[in-house]
């Protein structure tokens, strides 16, 4: 399966757009140079009370749909 690695710094006050009903989706690079956009409410499971921070492996399919994502450590 093709992967990417995304690094993720959102505040919880940017993240505040996506309940407000303004954003939907989050617009990452990977670390290979790639643009990503992702449905924000992927990254739900790791919000905090600081925001969503990390770094994530993005598992997708062939014909690019997201199959899962989870947080490295």
């Amino acid at each position: 399966m093709p992967s990417l690695v995304l690094d993720l710094a959102l505040s919880s006050e940017r993240w505040r757009a996506v309940y407000q009903g303004r954003a939907n989706r989050v617009l990452l690079h990977s670390r290979d140079g790639r643009r990503v956009s992702v449905p924000a409410h992927h990254f739900r499971p790791f919000l905090t009370h600081e925001g969503v921070y990390g770094s994530f492996e993005l598992e997708f399919s062939a014909a690019g749909e997201l199959l899962s994502l989870r947080r490295l450590r």
